[in-house]
């Protein structure tokens, strides 16, 4: 494993494709199909390549344990069109601002599915049972 691949989210193949599928004017709908494509990359990546996430001490409940695997987010995969020069910084913010919107007026979580509440857990932030 190449050193700092534990904590990557943009490998070089999913730069690729996100340039091959980014096909403006899109949808929130077709935004969040289009994570979901990069997180299912992201996911199989790690796995092939048997990359595992470090090792850390749970504020919450200190237990010690693998962190939860990175996942791509909505926002993150916007952001990312222009950190790779995919997309004008002006089309990125105009995107951001669309996606705010669509998000909070359809409850929706950072990766936009229905929101589920983990207050009270720090199941968010390792791998619980693993």
């Amino acid at each position: 494993m190449a050193a700092g691949d534990a904590q990557r989210t943009w490998f070089p193949e999913m730069v690729a494709m996100l340039r091959q599928e980014w096909h403006p004017p899109i949808s929130c709908l077709a935004l969040i199909e289009l994570r979901d494509r990069q997180d299912a990359m992201l996911q199989a990546i790690r796995s092939e390549r048997n990359i595992l996430s470090p090792v850390m001490k749970c504020p919450k409940c200190h237990r010690e344990g693998r962190m939860a695997p990175p996942k791509v987010s909505v926002r993150a995969l916007i952001l990312a069109l222009a950190r790779f020069g995919i997309a004008q910084q002006e089309e990125v913010k105009k995107l951001e601002k669309g996606w705010a919107l669509y998000r909070k007026q359809n409850q929706l979580d950072l990766y936009g599915k229905h929101q589920q509440s983990t207050a009270g857990t720090c199941a968010v932030l390792h791998d619980s049972g693993k």
